[in-house]
């Protein structure tokens, strides 16, 4: 039996090659011509320069900037309304529902008057550029690993055109600013208003560390662009964002989603069968564990940086609503602990570890495509059975075990807590 120094030994020898072959520029090269491609594509389908498929997450986003200058952006939150608004604008219509909060108007709102391919261009490309630099910036010389870590992640994102990359840009630029201890992090916090529940595991890791001037920042942000919101759409966007949001609820519980592309336990248990109640109750009491798991860590008086790296991940397990498009923000939270899990894990344990980050990125792309590639909110498909929330959870699960391990040794490649707590150096 191996004692403690050769287990170390062995984990250490795994974390450098794993280090080694992941951090050459080839990893980084492929992603590029990768992403490019993509983007490319999807823009030429998108302008009809392509065959188009079938209206995708984007023209939804397109449309509802496009109906805030129409004035009648209301209407968006009533499905037969928007309906409506699709076949007048696109001569086509998909089951795709609005119900994001009235700041999210305006962001597309900017991007409303441009033709939809340019439009598509511009959001995607400036986020995804935007988020690269943010996860750079805390994955150091490890980026190439946690981009193959995300990898399924970004190509999903980039297709369905979502907004994933500009919440997982507000998302790391509040860990860099809770790492170097600002109380300006909370302005990217407050910003999260636009997907409020993927931000509540790190206010609640901002709340147990402490960090009331980041929280203020954060409530006061919030007001601003809601108060922005109200001005430029009206009182009553309000109260049309209710009735979208019980609209929301109420064909949620009915199963009217495509529940395999959801990442959380409720859409897991409810494609197995179980009902709406029973299985909010879960998702309540996996909301409550994993913020529980904060706490705890803030107790134990864990380094910083896997604080701030677990309350990202704690956010992903929130709200029953929450999509396989919202996972550039786990990775995120993957940069933020790769360092040390790279000195707890073993080989095997690090793939497992990738094999699930894959596969509940992945999961609903390809059930989707076995389905017959069928895009937006329909009724029950033939293969129907959610699985990224289990798999998710067993990830999640994994990392607290293998960072409750005592390290090896300290991994190169990515920045200290010191360092990202340092101030720039000023250059004339």
């Amino acid at each position: 039996m191996e004692d403690a120094s050769d287990s170390a030994d062995i984990v250490l020898h795994n974390s450098q090659m794993f280090h080694e072959k992941l951090a050459t520029p080839f990893v980084t090269r492929a992603f590029i011509v990768a992403v490019v491609a993509v983007i490319l594509t999807w823009a030429a389908r998108l302008s009809g320069l392509l065959p188009r498929l079938d209206l995708t997450d984007f023209n939804v986003l397109h449309i509802a900037g496009q109906m805030v200058w129409r004035g009648d952006i209301a209407d968006a939150y009533h499905l037969p309304n928007l309906l409506r608004v699709m076949r007048e604008l696109t001569g086509q219509e998909a089951l795709l529902p609005w119900a994001y909060p009235p700041p999210f108007n305006l962001v597309m709102a900017l991007f409303a008057p441009l033709p939809i391919g340019l439009a598509f261009l511009l959001f995607i490309g400036a986020t995804l550029i935007a988020f690269l630099l943010v996860l750079r910036r805390i994955s150091g010389l490890l980026f190439p690993a946690v981009i193959l870590a995300l990898f399924p992640s970004l190509m999903l994102t980039i297709a369905c055109g979502q907004n994933g990359f500009l919440t997982g840009t507000l998302i790391g630029l509040t860990c860099l600013g809770l790492l170097q201890q600002r109380g300006s992090a909370g302005l990217p916090l407050g910003l999260m208003v636009i997907k409020p529940h993927l931000a509540v595991g790190l206010a609640a890791g901002a709340l147990v560390m402490r960090r009331w001037t980041c929280l203020a920042a954060a409530v006061g942000t919030t007001l601003l662009a809601s108060g922005i919101a109200t001005l430029v759409l009206g009182p009553t966007i309000w109260s049309a964002f209710l009735r979208g949001a019980n609209e929301a609820s109420a064909n949620l519980a009915a199963g009217h989603y495509p529940l395999y592309r959801m990442i959380s336990v409720y859409a897991w248990l409810r494609s197995s069968g179980v009902p709406a109640t029973l299985a909010l109750l879960a998702q309540s009491a996996v909301a409550v564990t994993a913020v529980g798991f904060v706490l705890f860590a803030v107790r134990k008086r864990l380094p910083q940086r896997q604080i701030i790296g677990i309350a990202v991940m704690a956010g992903l397990l929130m709200s029953p609503y929450a999509y396989d498009y919202d996972l550039p923000i786990y990775g995120i939270g993957f940069a933020l602990l790769l360092p040390d899990l790279l000195g707890r894990a073993r080989r095997h344990e690090q793939a497992l570890l990738f094999g699930l980050g894959w596969g509940s990125s992945a999961y609903g792309f390809i059930i989707q495509t076995l389905n017959g590639g069928v895009a937006g909110w329909h009724p029950p498909s033939p293969i129907s059975l959610s699985l990224a929330g289990p798999m998710l959870i067993a990830l999640l699960a994994l990392i607290w075990i293998f960072l409750r391990r005592e390290p090896a040794r300290a991994i190169a490649g990515a920045p200290s807590p010191q360092t990202l707590a340092s101030p720039p150096v000023q250059t004339a």
